[in-house]
């Protein structure tokens, strides 16, 4: 992997600068690898990793949703994959192996609100044969980033 695309995935928040001198490139020549790699689309955005659990008024569940689909004659798993993604309340598509065909991430206000997503949306699709949603209680790692440690409750106060 190219250096500065593992220095980004490490640690998104660095300077052209900071990364130049770590790589021994100039300031520019890593601007222009990185304005590259935006317009081809390698890199394709940059996240925050939240512990929202740390938060005493989130409202906000997050499920993995398993689908079981029909691919279509001529798309495939492609067209299925584009109509799922445009979802608001979907946060992730990968096409997966064994089991089932989309593991399908999605966010919403409370249990219910994500379920009549299911139903009411996800399920009606014409090539989805059938869902099995997975509520996620806590998370304790994620991006490579962990969130919380045994016994660590709530333990920062809220600003």
């Amino acid at each position: 992997m190219d250096s500065i695309l593992q220095i980004l995935n490490d640690n998104p928040r660095l300077s052209n600068a900071e990364i130049a001198a770590m790589t021994g490139m100039t300031e520019d020549e890593v601007g222009e690898r990185i304005s590259y790699y935006e317009k081809e689309g390698i890199i394709c955005g940059y996240k925050t990793v939240i512990n929202w659990d740390k938060l005493e008024q989130t409202d906000k569940v997050t499920a993995i949703i398993e689908l079981k689909v029909t691919p279509r004659k001529d798309t495939g798993f492609e067209a299925i994959a584009e109509e799922v993604m445009g979802f608001d309340e979907v946060e992730s598509v990968s096409l997966m192996s064994g089991g089932y065909d989309f593991s399908v991430c999605v966010t919403g206000r409370t249990f219910q609100e994500i379920a009549l997503f299911v139903a009411k949306r996800l399920a009606p699709l014409d090539s989805v044969t059938s869902t099995t949603t997975t509520f996620i209680l806590k998370k304790y790692k994620e991006d490579g980033i962990v969130l919380s440690s045994q016994g660590d409750e709530r333990g920062a106060d809220v600003l």
